[in-house]
This record gives C-alpha cells, structure tokens and sequence, in this order.
C-alpha cells in the first residue's frame, strides 16, 4: 500500500471510528447523565405552570380569599423575564389585584391588607414600565409607611412593637417576615433607606436576632447569642424553631437571610456589627437541603430569601464557616431542579405556612430563581 494511500485509510477509518462511538456518547445523557437544568428552562416550566392555574377572574389560590398569592403569582411572572407587563396573565392578575385599591392607598380592604400591599406593591412595580401605576405605587408606598407601628399608634421606640409590620386586619402583631416584604416593596420601588421608615424598621429588625449586643434590649436576647434571626420580639417574643433550653429563642435561616437583606436595605453594611453577625451564622449553617432550624418547614420561603441575601452581598461564591467555597447560584438552581414537578410546579410535602400550595410555592421558586441571574444577563 502506498504512503498517499495509507493515508487516506487511516484518516477514513478514524472518520469511521468517532461516528461509532458517537451515539455511545450521546446515549450517555440517556443513562441518567443529563446536563444540568438550567434556571431558564426551570423558570419557563414554572410560568407555564402558574398560566395554567390562573382562573377567569386573573387570580391564584382563590379558595384563600387572599390577593396576596395572586400578587406573588404575578411579581414572580414579571420577575422570571419571561412574562412582561403585556402578558396576558400578567394584565389579568393587575386588573384583579386593581379592584382591591383604594383612593387613599393600598389594599385596606384585603383580610391581610399590610402583606396584601406590600406584595402588591411589588408587582405594579415591576409592571410599572410607562409610569401606568405611579399613583398606585405612591399611595401604597404610604400605606405601608401609615401602617408601621411607630407613635402614630402609640408606641414609642422603646416598645418592642416599634418600627415592625404585620399581616395587617385581625391579625396586626408586627413580625419580620411581614416587615421584610414591607421593606423590600419599598426599597424596590425606589424608596431610600434614608426614609424615616427603614430607620424605624432598623430598632425592630435589631430586636429580632440573637446578639448580645447594644441593639437589641429583651432579656432573651443574650441566651442564644449566635447572630440569627427569630420571627418577633413582640409580646414576650416568639421563634418559629421554639425556645432553647435557658429560655432563649432559637434562631432559625430563613429569618436570618429575611434579616439580613433587610438591614442591608436599612442602609447597614456588611462591616455592621449586626450584618458581621447574620452572616456568621450563616456560614455555620449553609445548606440548600433544608431550612436550618426549620427542617422543611417554609423551605421554598427559605430558598426565595436565601438567593435575596446572598445576591446583595454581590459574591458568586459564599465561603462557609470550614472555609468551604459554594457557588451559591448553581446550589440553588439544582436544588429548585431537584424538587420541581413534573409539571413544572413546586410544592412542600412538609405543609407549613402555606407551602402545600403549589401556586404559592411555585411563585417562590420563580422568585428564588430570578436572583441566580447575575446583573446585565
């Protein structure tokens, strides 16, 4: 055979050999070796899901009587960058959650009406695009503000209430996760943190964690000592994970990553001893398999408030507490691609506060979802 000829063997039947092993290499993917889910595509089937649920009237979950999931259904929607203001089930949901406002602001009339608001808020923010909502992002910026527990309800700053949110009706009892949706309505609206009602939040959210320090006066408050969150230092106090064994309040994660992007929107930097605090505890507690002190309880909660607090400290790695480096973003997303449903849901088996409802749920897994974006992508 001659060299030329060699050639042209040898390179022909290379052509031949990779062409064999070809479908042996895409065959893999077959074998349970698929590429990674993509926030994209998790987030696509998440929107088609929550089209699907909407009903006739435009809203979520209507057997709760409750705007709110309807206004987390729609932010989340906007939020996704796959739906925008013009969206169908966009316009349909504002329309509903538009019959709920009132001339002087807010959503007065809904059973939770400060949570409804602020919620609320968030979406006609988002859709906000040609200045349609400005009115109704102005008057419910000054419902929340009207509804903060401060002087105007009797309540100077030494009261435990001072500077806190609740669900609004009945059910008033200022909390954290209520004030951190108020404070994040307004700081993404455009609210600075100058504003007297961050400052006023700031005493209340000092009184939610666990640190021995100059911010926080209740007697529980040196017990604990490990820079997490609980849920309300009102009436005597109340954790979400339960008192400790000397009679503290147990912190728990998902309070402390609302805590902590809430001091953040306060104003307060990560060299704040309060901030340094939070985030300590969160490098000894770093995972996405569960709420730490919660187990599954609210862990879709968690996850939306996780990927909040971690994208404002502006890091594509958290180091933890070993000195182990997470890509928090990709940790995230796989743990959303684990849990999602087959169509295109999430939904907690552990049902607490709320997450057996999948609409509820899915809208926070959008939410979660939207925050591993990085900023300009």
């Amino acid at each position: 055979m001659s060299v030329s000829n060699r050639r042209t063997f040898l390179e022909n039947s290379a052509g031949v050999l990779a062409l064999a092993f070809l479908p042996n290499a895409l065959s893999g993917r077959a074998r349970g070796q698929e590429a990674p889910a993509t926030a994209e595509a998790l987030s696509a089937k998440g929107v088609q899901f929550l089209r699907s649920r909407q009903d006739a009237n435009g809203l979520w979950s209507a057997d709760r009587k409750e705007p709110g999931i309807t206004a987390l259904a729609v932010t989340a929607l906007l939020k996704s960058g796959q739906a925008g203001p013009a969206d169908p089930a966009v316009v349909k949901g504002l329309a509903y959650l538009e019959s709920f406002v009132k001339p002087e602001g807010g959503l007065p009339e809904a059973s939770h009406a400060n949570y409804a608001t602020a919620v609320a808020l968030m979406a006609f923010h988002q859709a906000n695009t040609d200045g349609r909502y400005d009115a109704i992002v102005k008057g419910s910026q000054e419902f929340l503000k009207g509804r903060q527990w401060d002087e105007s309800e009797g309540k100077s700053p030494a009261d435990p209430f001072y500077g806190g949110s609740g669900y609004g009706g009945r059910n008033n009892r200022p909390d954290l996760s209520n004030t951190t949706f108020m404070l994040e309505a307004l700081h993404d609206s455009g609210v600075p943190s100058s504003d007297p009602a961050f400052q006023k939040a700031l005493i209340f959210l000092s009184r939610c964690q666990n640190l021995d320090s100059e911010f926080n006066d209740q007697p529980w408050a040196k017990k604990v000592n490990d820079g997490g969150f609980i849920y309300t230092p009102a009436n005597g106090g109340t954790s979400m994970a339960g008192p400790s064994e000397d009679g503290g309040l147990r912190s728990y994660a998902s309070m402390t990553y609302a805590g902590l992007k809430s001091l953040i929107y306060a104003g307060l930097t990560v060299d704040d001893p309060r901030a340094k605090a939070a985030i300590d505890y969160i490098k000894k507690n770093y995972t996405v398999d569960e709420n730490p002190g919660l187990g599954q309880r609210g862990l879709y909660y968690y996850y939306q408030v996780f990927g909040k607090a971690l994208s404002l400290l502006g890091a594509d790695q958290f180091e933890d507490a070993a000195g182990v480096s997470h890509d928090w973003r990709s940790d995230l997303v796989a743990a959303l691609a684990k849990r999602q449903g087959p169509n295109g849901e999430w939904v907690n088996p552990t049902d607490a506060f709320l997450e057996g409802d999948a609409n509820l749920v899915t809208a926070y897994g959008l939410m979660a979802l939207a925050t591993t974006r990085k900023k300009g992508s």
